[in-house]
């Protein structure tokens, strides 16, 4: 998408106490220049991160002693949240079939909140990005 500027970058160890830091810079970042607090799209943005977040630590190479960045974007019309990972051997994210269990159903969080979500390989990394529309 055309015509959206990066408003910050953050980059943190892949780890899972990364993933409430990436929370809190998408809150800090955010509020009040872009949304409001107790926006419903905050809301939705952060739950995203936190999503995608996870997903880098668990299941690429980021949870192997790599590091997990977080971008955030804007756009007259759209604010994008995008997290790269270090990769997981070439396999890319996909929407599987809903699970029941515990785990499996990150990606339709994602698909349910944003606007439109997608990845593009960068070599080696992997970043996942989803859209929200102002």
């Amino acid at each position: 998408m055309s015509g959206l500027v990066v408003l910050a970058e953050l980059t943190l160890p892949g780890t899972l106490c990364s993933v409430r830091h990436a929370r809190l810079f998408l809150r800090d970042t955010l509020v009040p220049g872009h949304l409001a607090a107790g926006d419903e799209a905050l809301d939705d943005m952060t739950l995203v991160v936190d999503e995608l977040a996870a997903n880098g630590v668990r299941h690429t190479g980021s949870g192997r002693g790599g590091k997990i960045s977080i971008a955030l974007l804007a756009g007259p019309e759209v604010l994008r949240a995008e997290v790269s990972d270090d990769g997981a051997d070439g396999a890319r994210p996909v929407l599987r079939k809903a699970s029941t269990g515990e785990t499996g159903r990150g990606l339709h969080i994602v698909d349910a909140l944003a606007s439109c979500w997608g990845y593009r390989p960068d070599g080696v990394r992997t970043t996942v990005w989803a859209d929200f529309r102002r």
